[in-house]
């Protein structure tokens, strides 16, 4: 095994992936597979707005003080840059623009990049996931759930037409 391998950590992190995926199967999916298409990806991008929340890796005090720099910084303007791209999907799928799809998968393939990006720093860079500190919820908790709704996003890019359909 991994001298970094910490299995209270790793079966947090694939319990959120198992549940999130669930409730997303069971609740989320059905839900927004019958919105407008634009409405749905809307959404989406509205919860990955909030991906400000990676800056906190910066924070000394939130994380241990021995948690890597570059680490931190990686997964916190990552971060940044995913909740400004999210937040320009809402804009341009709110007003319709012409861009507004290609914005979304840009968007989309950015935010699913940086958090496989941040769980690989993670499982190569970092010698104890304790060094998080109350961040340590963001990849048990928040990651997982942000990576199965990057996969519905996908889903919702991929299906055929839709686009003028839109309330």
């Amino acid at each position: 095994m991994p001298p970094n391998f910490n299995l209270p950590f790793v079966l947090s992190v694939a319990g959120a992936f198992l549940t999130s995926s669930v409730v997303a199967a069971i609740y989320v999916w059905p839900a927004i597979r019958v919105m407008p298409r634009y409405d749905a990806l809307r959404l989406i991008a509205a919860f990955h707005a909030f991906r400000f929340l990676g800056m906190n890796f910066m924070v000394t005090g939130f994380v241990s003080a021995e948690l890597s720099s570059r680490f931190a910084a990686e997964v916190g303007w990552g971060d940044l840059i995913a909740a400004v791209l999210a937040l320009l999907s809402m804009a341009a799928l709110s007003w319709r623009w012409s861009i507004a799809i290609p914005v979304v998968w840009i968007f989309n393939v950015w935010g699913t990049l940086d958090l496989l990006n941040a769980y690989y720093m993670g499982a190569t860079k970092i010698p104890d996931p304790g060094l998080f500190g109350a961040g340590i919820y963001i990849p048990t908790l928040y990651v997982p759930l942000l990576l199965v709704s990057h996969v519905l996003a996908f889903m919702i890019l991929l299906r055929a037409g839709g686009e003028a359909k839109s309330s």
